[in-house]
Order: C-alpha cells, then sequence, then structure tokens
C-alpha cells in the first residue's frame, strides 16, 4: 500500500500511542520536513526527545513523550495564511487561545505561529500540536 503523507502517517502513529498510554513509538518513516517538526515540537516541550537510528532497511525514528502532548495532526489542505490570519486558524485548530502550536512553512524555514508572528511572515499551514 502505498503511504501519500509521510507527516500524517507519523502524527497519526503518535496520536494513537498517545491514546493508548505509551511513552514512546518507533516509525520506519523518515523525512526531513518530519525531523524538522519533531524538533519545533521538541524545542517547545511537548516531547521529551526523538532519536533517528540507521538500519539495513533504511532509517527507522524513535519518539519518546514527555506527558505534555494531547493531540497532534496535520492540516489539509495546506491553507496559505498571512500574518494577520493566525487567529482564524488559531481557532478552528488549537482548543484555546496561547494553547498549542500551529506549525507553518516559510520562506525562513518551518516555524510556529508564534515565531512566524514575532518575524512577521505568513506561509503555509504544515500541522498542529496541542
Amino acid at each position: 500500500m502505498a503511504n501519500n503523507d509521510n507527516l500524517a502517517m507519523v502524527l497519526s502513529q503518535m496520536d494513537n500511542a498517545i491514546k493508548v498510554g505509551k511513552s514512546s513509538v518507533t516509525t520506519s518513516i523518515s523525512s526531513n520536513l518530519i525531523k524538522e517538526v519533531l524538533t519545533l515540537m521538541k524545542n517547545e516541550g511537548y516531547l521529551a526527545e526523538w532519536v533517528e537510528h540507521e538500519d539495513s532497511k533504511g532509517n527507522y525514528l524513535t519518539i519518546t513523550f514527555n506527558g505534555k502532548l494531547n493531540k497532534c495532526g496535520v492540516i489539509k489542505p495546506r491553507f496559505a495564511v498571512g500574518v494577520d490570519n493566525f487567529e482564524q486558524y488559531e481557532k478552528r485548530y488549537l482548543p484555546a487561545l496561547g494553547f498549542g502550536l500551529l506549525f507553518i512553512s516559510t520562506n525562513k524555514g518551518l516555524l510556529s505561529q508564534v515565531q512566524a508572528k514575532e518575524e512577521n511572515v505568513g506561509g503555509r499551514l504544515i500541522s498542529y500540536c496541542y
């Protein structure tokens, strides 16, 4: 079976592992976008750590949770958002104002909505977590 969206698959595996109460998850899917999203989540305190392992069959990731992450997912379609439109999408995808993060692909790289507001840049919505 072909996988169309690797990021959606990894975030879905993470979400399912959280629902069952697991403290970590291992996924065989690895890409630069996934690594950037996981790095942002770790920097913001939603993940304890993630480690990439090399294997003869390919790379795989082990993601460890710290108990702060409640839900994560991708945003499809990937809406274009300007600096003045962040609040509209925060209301749509996050449970409360100031609770959780939206990840945005900008011309300055992958940023959270807080960083994008500080740098005054817009971009495309990629995913959310809270």
